[in-house]
C-alpha cells in the first residue's frame, strides 16, 4: 500500500509518499481501505514533535479516516467486511489502508456519505464535549468562538447554533467569516483589523457567556476580558502555537470559570457524559442536522501540500485526503 510518511522531525513539506506492506490485522483488529482521511493542526504539531504526545519516527501521520472494512482479526464481532466506518487514532490515517482496533470504529448509517464521515469525528466530538458537557451551554447565551473557521472553530459554530445559542465567530479574513456566517454565526469579528474585546462587548451589551478557544495565542486574554460575570472560558487547543499566560485576577474579578480537556482524558474519565454527547451528535449527523464543511480535497501524492494549507491556516472548515 501507499503511505504518507514522516521519517524526520520538522516541516510538513517532509512528508512523503512510500510503498509499505499491506497491514494484517490482529487479534481484535480490522483493516480499513481508507476512501478520506481528514487533517487536523494536531497532525501538524505531531510532525514537528511539539504535541503533548511524542510519536517517533517514522510514522504515517494521520488521525481521523473513513472507509470500508477489508478484513477482520480473530475476535472480531461488532464489524463485518464491507461495513462502512469512520475512526480515529493518533497516527496512521493517511495511507490507502489503516489498522484499527474493531472498538475503535464506528459502523455509519446508510444516509452519511464517508467524506462527510472522515471529518467529522474530531472536530464535532471536540466541539461538543466543550460546548455541551463543559461550557454548558444553554438557549440564548453568547457563545464566542476563536479561530472560527477551522475545522474545530466552524463545529463549535454549527453545533452552537443548533443548540440555541447566539454565535459570534472570530476569524482572520472576510472570506472566513463568511463562511461562519453560512453555518450559523449571527456576528462576526475580524480580529486582525478588529479589536476583539471591545466588539464582543458592542455585539453583546454584557459580554460573552461562553467562549471556545482552540486558538491560544494573544487574542485568549482579549477574549477573556470580554466575558460577562459567571462566564465560561473553554480550552482546546493552542494552534497559535502560544501557550497564553492569564492573569488570574482577571478570574477573580469577572467570577469566570477557565477550564479544558483532551479528549483522551474526557473519555477515560468521564465515559458516560462521552458516550451521550457522542449519542447525540451522531443522531444529528445521521438525521442531516449537522453536515461538515470540506472545503478542498487532495490526492495521497499531494498530502504534503494539504498539510501545508493546514499549516499556514489557509484551511477553512475541514481538509481531505483522499488516498
Amino acid at each position: 500500500m501507499k503511505a504518507l510518511r514522516c521519517n524526520e522531525y520538522g516541516p510538513v513539506t517532509n512528508a512523503v509518499v512510500e510503498d509499505l506492506p499491506d497491514p494484517v490485522p490482529g487479534e481484535g483488529e480490522v483493516l480499513v481501505d481508507v476512501t478520506a482521511a481528514a487533517l487536523n493542526f494536531p497532525d501538524v504539531l505531531i510532525m514537528a514533535d511539539l504535541y503533548q504526545w511524542h510519536v517517533p519516527v517514522p510514522y504515517t501521520p494521520g488521525s481521523e479516516y473513513a472507509g470500508v472494512v477489508s478484513a477482520v482479526g480473530p475476535g472480531v464481532t461488532n464489524v463485518t467486511v464491507g461495513d462502512r466506518v469512520m475512526g480515529s487514532a493518533m497516527t496512521g490515517a493517511f495511507a490507502e489502508k489503516v489498522i484499527s482496533s474493531a472498538a475503535g470504529v464506528t459502523v455509519l448509517d446508510d444516509r452519511v456519505d464517508l467524506k462527510s464521515a472522515a471529518a467529522f469525528s474530531v472536530a464535532y466530538r471536540t466541539s461538543q464535549h466543550a460546548l455541551r458537557s463543559f461550557a454548558h451551554v444553554a438557549a440564548g447565551e453568547w457563545v464566542v468562538v476563536l479561530g472560527a473557521a477551522g475545522g474545530v472553530g466552524m463545529a463549535a459554530v454549527e453545533l452552537a447554533t443548533l443548540m440555541g445559542a447566539r454565535v459570534i465567530a472570530a476569524a482572520s479574513s472576510a472570506e472566513k467569516l463568511e463562511a461562519c456566517r453560512a453555518r450559523g454565526a449571527v456576528a462576526t469579528i475580524n480580529y486582525t483589523t478588529e479589536d476583539l474585546k471591545s466588539r464582543i462587548r458592542e455585539i453583546t451589551g454584557t459580554g460573552a457567556d461562553v467562549v471556545i478557544d482552540p486558538v491560544g495565542g494573544a487574542y485568549a486574554e482579549a477574549a477573556l476580558r470580554s466575558m460577562a460575570w459567571g462566564g465560561r472560558f473553554i480550552v482546546i487547543g493552542f494552534a497559535d502555537g502560544e501557550i497564553p499566560k492569564i492573569p488570574l485576577n482577571l478570574v477573580l474579578l469577572k467570577g469566570v470559570i477557565i477550564t479544558g480537556f483532551t479528549m483522551e482524558g474526557f473519555a477515560r474519565n468521564q465515559p458516560a457524559d462521552s458516550e451521550r454527547d457522542l449519542a447525540e451528535l451522531m443522531e444529528w449527523l445521521n438525521t442531516g442536522k449537522i453536515s461538515p464543511l470540506v472545503s478542498a480535497s487532495f490526492p495521497l501524492d499531494a498530502g504534503a501540500d494539504a498539510l501545508a494549507m493546514v499549516a499556514e491556516r489557509r484551511a477553512i472548515g475541514k481538509i481531505l485526503i483522499e488516498p
